[in-house]
C-alpha cells in the first residue's frame, strides 16, 4: 500500500487559512498531512479547519496562546492517537502529537528553537533526548517509525546556504548538529538526503532579509524513518514552490 505523507511549519494555522491552506490541503492528495506551529487552540479556529472533509484531525496546543503548536490530518484512521513526549516541560508547549497506525507510527514533531540563548539550546538539546527515548521505545517494540516536522537544525554544510557565517547561529551550532547525529546513530534515515545525495534544496527562509527571493535558505525540516523503512521510501520531495509561510511542504511517500 502506498502512503504520501507531507510535512510543514505553516506559521499560524489562521494566517495559512487566509492564504488558501483548506484549497491547498484539499488538492494535496496526502493521506497524512502534518503541520507545526500552529499557534492556536482548536477553539479559535474555523469549523472548516478544524475538521477539512475528507480527513480526521487532531490538535496539540501549547498552553501559552500564540505559540508552537502542531495538528496532524489524516484520511486513514490511526489506532491510537498520543499527545506529547510523556514530559511535562516539553508537552506544556504543544509540540508533539504520535498516530499509531496499523503498519507504522507516525511523530509529528515541532521541535524547540535554540535562537534565543544558551538555555533554549539546552532545552532543545534535552527535547531531542527525549523524543529518541521515546523513538527507541517503538523501535525496540519492533514497529516502524516516520518522524515528521520542524528539527530546527541544518545537519551538514550543504543544508543551508552560508554555513562557514553561522557556525555560531543555532541551528547550526556544533552541539544542536551533535544531537541530530544522534537520531542517525540510532539508525533514523533522513529520507530526503538518502534519495538526493547532492542535492541543494532548503525548507526554511529568514523573510525579514527577503531570503526566499534569493534562495538563502536552510534546510530544516525532514521525514526521518525508522531502518527498515529504507528500502520502501518510493519518494521524498522538498516542495519550495508552495508559499504561504517561511517554511515550504516537504513530502514523502512510501510502500508499506
Amino acid at each position: 500500500m502506498t502512503w504520501k505523507l507531507i510535512s510543514w511549519n505553516v506559521n499560524g494555522i489562521r494566517a495559512a487559512e487566509k492564504k488558501g491552506f483548506l484549497d491547498w490541503l484539499a488538492n494535496c492528495g496526502a493521506d497524512v498531512v502534518a503541520v507545526q506551529e500552529t499557534k492556536a487552540h482548536p477553539e479559535q479556529l474555523s469549523a472548516a479547519l478544524r475538521n477539512p472533509p475528507g480527513y480526521q484531525a487532531a490538535w496539540s496546543a501549547a498552553e501559552r496562546k500564540g505559540y508552537s503548536g502542531v495538528a496532524t490530518f489524516s484520511r486513514r484512521a490511526p489506532q491510537r492517537v498520543i499527545e506529547g513526549l510523556g514530559e511535562a516541560r516539553f508537552d506544556v508547549e504543544g509540540r508533539t502529537l504520535i498516530h499509531e497506525f496499523e503498519p507504522f507510527v507516525f511523530f509529528n514533531i515541532y521541535f524547540p528553537n535554540g535562537g534565543r540563548g544558551p538555555e533554549w539550546v539546552a532545552h532543545k538539546l534535552a527535547f531531542y533526548k527525549r523524543f529518541l527515548e521515546v523513538a527507541q521505545g517503538y523501535i525496540e517494540a519492533g514497529r516502524l517509525l516516520v518522524v515528521a516536522g520542524d528539527f530546527n537544525t541544518a545537519y551538514a554544510e550543504i543544508d543551508l546556504a552560508r554555513p562557514k557565517e553561522n557556525a555560531k547561529t543555532s541551528g547550526f551550532l556544533p552541539e544542536e548538529r551533535a544531537g541530530l547525529g544522534e537520531f542517525f546513530a540510532a539508525g533514523l534515515v533522513d529520507t530526503f538526503r538518502y534519495l538526493h545525495p547532492d542535492t541543494v534544496k532548503y525548507t526554511w527562509w529568514d523573510m525579514v532579509t527577503r531570503a526566499r527571493e534569493r534562495n538563502v535558505g536552510w534546510r530544516i525540516d525532514y521525514f526521518m524513518v525508522s531502518p527498515d523503512l529504507r528500502e520502501r521510501i518510493l519518494a521524498a520531495e522538498i516542495h519550495d514552490e508552495v508559499m504561504g509561510s517561511d517554511h515550504c511542504p516537504i513530502s514523502l511517500t512510501l510502500d508499506v
